[in-house]
C-alpha cells in the first residue's frame, strides 16, 4: 500500500472502520464466499483495541485490491482463548481458500492447525506466531528486538539506574513472551545498575493494568519507570501512575499507538512508545493468502517494522504513516 493512501486511510478510515467493527462485532468485508474470489478468514486476537481495528483496515483494503473475500473476527478480549478457538473451529468448517491467525496462546491451537493442514488450508500467522511449522508464514514485528529497543530507552531516560516494572497483556501469545524476554534480557544484559523488581499481567485491559501498577508503585514507591508492552497495558500503566500522583516521577514507556497514547506522549506523560506498523500487518496477510493460494512458498517471517516515537518524532512523516487513532 502506497504511503500516501496509508495517511488518508489514517485520517478518515480508521475511525469508521472501527465504528463498523464495534456494532458488528466480528465482520469485515463479505461473510462468506462468493463468486470466483477466494475466501480469507482471519481470527485476530481481539478487536477492542485500535490496533486491531487499525489491522483490520489493512486487510480490507487489501482484499478489495487483491479480489478476495475476507472475514474477520476476534474475541471480546485478549483472555478469551476458547472464544478464538471456537472461532477457529467454525473458519474452518467454512473451507476458506487460507486463514489468517493471531493466536492468544501459542500452542492451544495446534490441533485445530493440524485440520487445516490435512485440508489442504494454508495458515498465515500474523502479530503472535504459533509453536507449530505449519503456518507458511508469519507477518509480524520482530516483539524481542523492538522490546530490547524500549529497555534502552527506559534505561537511557532513568540515568541506567533504578527500579523499573513490566506490566504485560499475557504470557501465552508469542507477542506477551517475547516483549518481556527482549525487554528483560536487555535490562540484565546491558544495565547491571537497573533492578527489574516483577513483571506482572492484566490481560491488555486497561483497568486491570491501573490496579496491577498502583499496587506496584505501593510496594515500590521509589520505582523509576515502567514498560507497558501493548496498547491497554501502557495506557493502564499511565493511568496508574496519574491516580498514584506520580506523573514526572515515573517514565513510562508504551508499546503500539492509539489516540490515548499520542495524547500522552504530546503532553509528556508518555515517554515514548514503540510503534508496530497494523496497517501493513493487515495488507501483509492477505497478500500472503494470494500468494499461498497460488503455491508460491514464502519465507517463514515477513517482517513488519517497528519504530520509537516520542514527542520530537511523533509528527514525522515516516513516524505518522505508522501511528492510528
Amino acid at each position: 500500500m502506497e504511503r500516501n493512501k496509508v495517511k488518508a486511510i489514517h485520517k478518515v478510515g480508521v475511525v469508521a472502520s472501527a465504528m463498523a467493527l464495534i456494532l458488528t462485532g466480528c465482520s469485515s468485508s463479505s461473510d462468506s464466499a462468493s463468486g470466483d474470489k477466494p475466501y480469507v478468514a482471519i481470527i485476530s486476537k481481539g478487536f477492542q483495541h485500535q490496533f486491531w481495528q487499525a489491522v483490520q483496515l489493512g486487510a480490507t483494503n487489501a482484499a478489495e485490491a487483491n479480489n478476495v473475500t475476507m472475514t474477520y473476527e476476534g474475541p471480546e478480549n485478549e483472555s478469551q482463548v476458547d472464544k478464538q478457538l471456537e472461532q477457529l473451529q467454525a473458519a474452518l468448517a467454512k473451507k476458506p481458500a487460507a486463514i489468517c491467525f493471531a493466536a492468544l496462546d501459542s500452542k492451544a491451537a495446534n490441533s485445530l492447525l493440524e485440520e487445516a493442514k490435512a485440508a489442504g488450508i494454508p495458515v498465515i500467522g500474523f502479530d503472535s506466531g504459533v509453536d507449530s511449522d505449519i503456518p507458511v508464514t508469519t507477518a509480524a514485528t520482530d516483539s524481542v528486538a523492538s522490546a530490547a529497543l524500549a529497555a534502552d530507552k527506559m534505561a537511557a531516560l532513568i540515568g541506567n539506574k533504578g527500579k523499573v516494572a513490566i506490566v504485560a497483556h499475557d504470557q501465552t501469545s508469542r507477542t506477551g513472551i517475547d516483549r518481556v524476554k527482549g525487554f528483560t534480557d536487555q535490562i540484565k544484559s546491558k544495565y547491571p545498575d537497573i533492578k527489574l523488581v516483577t513483571t506482572q499481567y492484566g490481560g491488555g485491559d486497561q483497568l486491570k493494568s491501573t490496579d496491577i501498577t498502583k499496587a506496584i508503585i505501593a510496594s515500590n514507591p521509589d520505582i523509576k519507570g515502567f514498560f507497558g508492552a501493548n496498547e491497554g497495558s501502557a495506557i493502564g500503566v499511565l493511568n496508574g501512575v496519574k491516580e498514584s500522583k506520580k506523573v514526572g516521577k515515573i517514565v513510562v514507556i508504551g508499546y503500539d499507538s492509539g489516540k490515548a497514547q499520542k495524547e500522552a506522549i504530546r503532553d509528556g506523560s508518555m515517554a515514548g512508545a514503540i510503534t508496530q506498523d497494523p496497517i501493513g500487518i493487515g495488507t501483509k496477510c492477505i497478500e500472503a493468502s494470494v500468494r499461498a493460494i497460488a503455491g508460491e512458498t514464502l519465507p517463514k517471517l515477513i517482517d513488519t517494522g517497528f519504530k520509537w516515537y516520542d514527542k520530537t518524532n511523533i509528527d514525522d512523516p515516516d513516524i505518522a504513516a505508522v501511528l492510528y487513532d
